[in-house]
């Protein structure tokens, strides 16, 4: 087991996860200055991993938090980090796929997401990274387009999306696709491009 400084946060981790990137810490900012102006409710981290990015996002709001992940280990982990965050009371950790981890009738004012979006051809690139971590699909965006359909079925008007990509090519082909989805009610805001690490998109639950 390593940990690792992320903000003021310190984070556990072992091998068996995505190791926490200190870029990502610029996803949370985002995330936290986002919640100064979205509508009222709580904040919903998917793909969480360890849990680091959101718990930095909600760092310092009182909003409540639930962490999705489908592997249990990074769900461990993330409960650790939670408990040593001082944030246990306002935070909950769903161990679940994407697709039923969220009630029907839950709503949250503030996505996060962080999908593995590395296209399956080019994983073996990173043999020090799990590959459930990383693999995203032919595209790279296979769970990136799950996330936008669970945002776009759980945010409410008003409320914000933080969706980390690996590239401004990945964040345009899903802005290209989300008009074939007029139910999801998402239209792209913001793109950020970190060179040489990854690009976020901020999207944005219209009426």
């Amino acid at each position: 087991m390593e940990t690792i400084g992320f903000g003021p946060l310190t984070i556990q981790f072992d091998e068996r996860v995505l190791r926490p990137r200190p870029w990502t810490a610029l996803q949370s900012r985002w995330a936290a200055e986002l919640l100064a102006v979205v509508p009222d409710g709580p904040v919903l981290e998917l793909c969480s991993g360890a849990g680091h990015i959101g718990l930095l996002a909600a760092h310092e709001s009182d909003r409540d938090l639930v962490l999705v992940d489908a592997d249990p280990v990074a769900c461990h982990h993330a409960r650790e980090n939670v408990r040593n965050s001082l944030r246990a009371s306002y935070t909950e950790v769903r161990c679940a796929p994407l697709e039923t981890a969220i009630h029907d009738d839950e709503r949250f004012a503030l996505v996060v997401a962080d999908p593995p979006w590395v296209e399956s051809a080019r994983t073996a690139d990173y043999p020090e990274d799990p590959l459930t971590a990383i693999d995203g699909g032919d595209d790279g965006l296979s769970l990136a387009r799950a996330c936008l359909r669970v945002a776009g079925a759980h945010l409410v008007v008003g409320g914000s999306l933080v969706l980390q990509v690996g590239t401004v090519a990945q964040a345009e082909a899903l802005s290209e696709w989300l008009p074939t989805q007029p139910e999801l009610d998402l239209d792209p805001v913001e793109v950020r491009d970190v060179a040489g690490s990854g690009t976020l998109i901020c999207l944005e639950r219209c009426e």
